[in-house]
This record gives structure tokens, sequence and C-alpha cells, in this order.
């Protein structure tokens, strides 16, 4: 069965998810936006075998510490779609923006697409591409453990913002109707900040998707 853990990085405090199978302790980590000594220690604390880098999207909080730790590793980067290629070339120059440790642009061993499927051992996960907060976004989904992880498509209550370049209100809000919707009321997703929530409850309360 997947299992999963999250650890706050980053001055953002980033949600930083390691994801691993129970059965063969093979391990994903999503989303290394940096702090990557604390991410290992936890890796090595929970006895993983981390063997792939996820990506949802290629801001400097999300994806920061991608290139050093697929380095020093030797890891694949899956992830995100080719629309954040853009992001990706521009880690550097969103680092110095927003005062985060060098960054190195890297090309991904994998972009992902709607409808791809991504595995850690035993365990798979099916790919949502969900264009909004960036163009390129995708979210992971385990119906086997009813869970998420949604980046910065979608936080308790709140949404992920549209005034970054090729940001879009109108996409955002259908790709969270139409792609987290259906995975149904019940699921437990893992934003990119903040606490879990469930679908459900975000559909009854939140206001920026209340009703829909």
């Amino acid at each position: 069965m997947l299992r999963y853990q999250t650890l706050p990085v980053t001055p953002f405090q980033q949600n930083c998810s390691l994801v691993w199978c129970d059965q063969t302790m093979r391990a994903a980590v999503i989303d290394p936006g940096g702090d990557l000594d604390q991410v290992l220690a936890l890796s090595e604390r929970l006895g993983l075998k981390l063997e792939q880098i996820w990506l949802t999207h290629a801001h400097i909080d999300h994806a920061g510490g991608t290139a050093e730790l697929a380095t020093r590793l030797e890891l694949p980067i899956i992830g995100p779609h080719p629309g954040d290629q853009f992001w990706i070339d521009q880690l550097d120059q969103q680092g110095r923006m927003f005062g985060f440790p060098p960054s190195t642009p890297f090309t991904p061993t994998r972009w992902l697409h709607d409808g791809d499927t991504v595995s850690v051992g035993n365990c798979s996960l099916s790919v949502r591409h969900c264009p909004g907060h960036t163009p390129g976004h995708v979210v992971f989904h385990s119906a086997e453990i009813g869970r998420a992880f949604v980046g910065d498509v979608l936080f308790a209550g709140s949404i992920g913002r549209t005034d970054f370049p090729q940001g879009n209100h109108d996409q955002l809000i259908d790709s969270i109707v139409s792609r987290l919707w259906p995975m149904g009321d019940d699921t437990v997703f893992i934003p990119g900040h903040g606490p879990e929530s469930t679908f459900g409850r975000e559909r009854r309360s939140n206001p920026f998707v209340k009703g829909t």
C-alpha cells in the first residue's frame, strides 16, 4: 500500500512529500523545493530507498532543489507537464527574486501528460493535467488510499494564485471542477502549502469553489 509523509520546506513552507510502497520501501519525493538535507534525513529515518523525483509544477518553492537532488542521488525527474518548461528555464531568476539559494534549470527525464501513470514499488498513481496556476501543473492521485497530491491547484479554504505569467483563473476553476471533483468528495488532498482537507469539504465551504 502507498504511504506518505509531508515535510514543509523552504521559507514558503512548501509541502514536500515522500511517498513510498510499504512492501518494497521504494520511494519518490514530490516537489523537493529545498532544505534537501532535511528531506534526505527524513527518508533515511523512514528506511526508504529514494528512487524518483515527481514534480507538480516548476515554481521555485516546489522545484528549486530538483537539479541538485537529481545530481546527488542520480534520480530521474518525472514531470511536470511540458507547459512549465519556461518556469524551469527561469528557476535561477525565480530564486534571486525570492531570496532562494541558487537553482539550476534541468530537463525532466520524463514529461507528464493527462492520463499518464507514475509508479513507485508496487503502487501506481494517476496523473491529471490541471493548468491554471501554471500551464504545466499536474496532480498525482492514488485511488488506492484516497489521496491526491495537488500542488498549488487547491488549498484548504483557498485556490492557487493565477496572477503569475501564464496563470489563468477560469482555467484553474475548470481544472478543479473537471479533474479534481470526479476523484470523489471523500478524497483527502495534500496541498502545496498548509493543512490537508477533502474535496467534499472544499466544495461545501471554500468560497472560491463553493457550489461548483
